[in-house]
């Protein structure tokens, strides 16, 4: 039996006005800056259209911009889906950086174990509708970050930082299971 080789190619949208400003965006839209299309252009001008199947990007204007970008050159299904967000900061959305270093979140930001627990969700999304795939997947740094750590069985602390348009693979050879691991872990891993 053929074992099927799924390829998500994991992209961080392009720079963004408020990345420059060190802002909190969270589920703010975002705007990409002049550079940060220029970014997002030299990447499109790297990849190679046969090379992959389909574009899944966040609903987020500056992801969703992001795909629309990319797929000027590649012309893929793209579907835009919630599941691809960036973390919800509540109340601490728009906030700079340093104001937002605090000890304890208020109760309205999502929890890292939410973002787990939906990371979990977007790999069996992929699993399912994608199998044996090659998907380039347009979403945001720490939520990247995220799935990366779901699929490896990490932390988040394990995963680098990524930057504006940096891509990252993630290959599943199995559909992911759900494995509990605690708050210090991923509530879900891959079987891979």
């Amino acid at each position: 039996m053929t074992q099927l080789l799924t390829r998500l190619y994991l992209v961080r949208h392009g720079e963004t006005e408020e990345n420059v400003a060190g802002i909190l965006q969270g589920h703010l839209p975002g705007t990409l800056t002049a550079r940060g299309r220029k970014q997002v252009a030299a990447l499109r001008e790297s990849l190679t259209p046969s090379h992959f199947d389909a574009i899944l990007s966040s609903d987020l204007k500056r992801a969703a911009d992001t795909a629309e970008i990319l797929n000027e050159g590649l012309h893929l299904p793209l579907t835009l889906t919630p599941l691809l967000r960036e973390r919800d900061w509540g109340g601490l959305t728009g906030c700079p950086y340093k104001q937002a270093r605090v000890d304890q979140f208020p109760a309205d930001v999502e929890s890292l174990e939410a973002m787990f627990e939906r990371a979990g969700r977007f790999l069996r999304f992929a699993w399912d509708n994608y199998a044996g795939q090659r998907v380039l997947v347009v979403t945001h740094g720490l939520y990247a970050r995220c799935i990366q750590a779901v699929h490896g069985g990490l932390t988040l602390r394990d995963v680098p930082r990524m930057e504006n348009t940096e891509v990252r693979l993630i290959e599943m050879k199995n559909a992911p299971v759900q494995v509990d691991r605690g708050v210090e872990g991923p509530d879900v891993v891959s079987a891979n």
